[in-house]
């Protein structure tokens, strides 16, 4: 997970962050780190190409208030190599299953507003933008888009 998740953010955030803050937060979410995180019982899917990780994404109850969504895709990561292939779309698609399995049908995600890829990647799924928002790092205000997924109609 750590090395899908570096050579993810490595490849999204380059040029979009400062050198040093991206690296900081690389660092941070090493092997120990998940370790503690899936000890946790964080609720994890793993893509598997071929028996190699791939990918991943991790998700829940929504925490972004205001929203009125139940669920939330915290993060959803595919190493660079498969990013573009409709991996990203069938692990997004499989998450949204199983919150809606779990009496969450509706969602959100929140990405920064400079990651033009995962920006159309939620649009081409469907997501619409519902809200902005802030985040600090490193002593920039870096904008957030929220997009938002209301409950399937059935």
């Amino acid at each position: 997970m750590a090395g899908i998740h570096s050579e993810a953010w490595l490849g999204a955030y380059r040029g979009v962050l400062h050198g040093v803050d991206l690296q900081k937060l690389v660092t941070r979410r090493g092997t120990g780190w998940w370790r503690g995180a899936l000890a946790r019982g964080v609720d994890i899917k793993i893509l598997s190409i071929a028996d190699i990780p791939a990918g991943y994404a991790t998700y829940g109850p929504c925490r972004l208030r205001n929203t009125g969504m139940a669920g939330e895709i915290y993060e959803l990561y595919l190493k660079p190599e498969y990013q573009g292939l409709g991996f990203g779309r069938t692990l997004f698609e499989n998450v949204r299953e199983t919150l809606n399995a779990r009496n969450m049908p509706s969602m959100a995600v929140q990405v920064l507003t400079a990651n033009e890829p995962a920006r159309a990647f939620y649009k081409a799924v469907g997501g619409k933008l519902a809200a902005k928002s802030w985040y600090r790092l490193g002593g920039r205000r870096l904008e957030l888009s929220v997009y938002s997924w209301p409950q399937r109609r059935s």
